[in-house]
């Protein structure tokens, strides 16, 4: 059992940044796949970046679209974390975000996902 804890959403204004952190319980989190997707009131839970782990303390990162160029994420293998660095923060990001986690799966589909955490809301407002 993995317990993720997320960390770091707040009230932004528009162009700003937040950096969201994902803290995993397991000791071998760092060998887990981690997708960062996101829930707007109304919308369905959306992709925002898959972050694969191909072995030892490599990994590749997919990112949706919209994100592309203004999100940068990445991990610390040591300390068992996942960050989302947000850029250039627009009121469409306006969302909770949640990081999931497989040991298995990585990709877009929600429901593959094995270990969900609580979420940290984002609002991007000025």
């Amino acid at each position: 059992q993995v317990q993720l804890t997320e960390s770091g959403g707040g009230l932004v204004q528009p162009g700003g940044s937040l950096r969201l952190s994902c803290v995993g319980s397991a000791r071998t989190f760092g060998n887990y796949n981690v997708g960062w997707f996101r829930q707007a009131p109304g919308k369905e839970r959306e992709i925002v970046v898959v972050i694969r782990w191909i072995g030892t303390a490599t990994y590749v990162f997919d990112y949706a679209d919209s994100v592309k160029g203004r999100f940068t994420a990445s991990r610390d293998k040591v300390a068992g974390t996942a960050f989302l660095q947000m850029n250039l923060l627009a009121p469409e990001d306006t969302a909770v975000y949640f990081c999931a986690a497989s040991d298995t799966y990585y990709g877009s589909r929600a429901s593959e996902y094995d270990y969900w955490g609580q979420g940290t809301q984002v609002t991007v407002s000025s």
